[in-house]
């Protein structure tokens, strides 16, 4: 899998259109209050290798707020750019640690290079991969929908080649998909 499917400015956009569509779904359901929900869109300052046509829009993360006075609750959709709270954003998180499989001088050189990353942050997402991740709540219920078990030891490579598409930038948005509910703060994220 190469990473240069993921700095191709179409997998960006369909990451983005993703989102919007997301975003859409979340308005159209409604507050629970039963008010409309308005864009209420904040900042992020992702790091990552985007092309410049596209850093503002990747630059705010799609959140409603809920019209009635008294509510004004905040529902945020889930996200195929951003995984959480992580400043990288989402396919960089998933694709670079598939292509890891383990943290090596070289592997974190090519990575800085490639989009800034350090090689202590490299070793955190791993660490995520391979500890935390299989101990969250999301995960714990999303593997039973997944026709073939995934080697939880080759996180997220195996996750990966679960999701088999025409390119690897298919493959890695399929991926979000299934991992979205991981993105909002009811997404089953906390571990057990």
């Amino acid at each position: 899998m190469s990473h240069a499917a993921l700095l191709d400015a179409r997998a960006w956009r369909l990451l983005l259109m993703a989102d919007l569509e997301l975003a859409a779904e979340a308005r159209a359901g409604g507050c629970p209050c039963g008010g409309r929900l308005y864009s209420a869109r904040y900042r992020r300052k992702p790091r990552s290798g985007l092309p410049v046509e596209l850093r503002s829009e990747f630059g705010r993360r799609e959140s409603l707020c809920c019209e009635k006075e008294g509510c004004r609750k905040r529902v945020t959709p889930p996200s195929l750019r951003f995984l959480g709270r992580r400043v990288y954003l989402a396919p960089l998180v998933v694709l670079v640690s598939a292509m890891t499989g383990g943290v090596t001088e070289r592997r974190a050189a090519d990575m800085r290079a490639l989009i800034g990353v350090s090689k202590r942050t490299l070793q955190r997402w791993r660490a995520w991969w391979l500890r935390s991740f299989p101990r969250t709540v999301f995960w714990k219920i999303a593997r039973g929908l997944l026709a073939l078990p995934v080697d939880e030891a080759r996180l997220p490579k195996s996750l990966l080649g679960r999701f088999p598409n025409d390119t690897p930038a298919d493959a890695v948005i399929a991926c979000l998909r299934f991992l979205a509910p991981l993105t909002t703060r009811g997404g089953y994220a906390m571990a057990v």
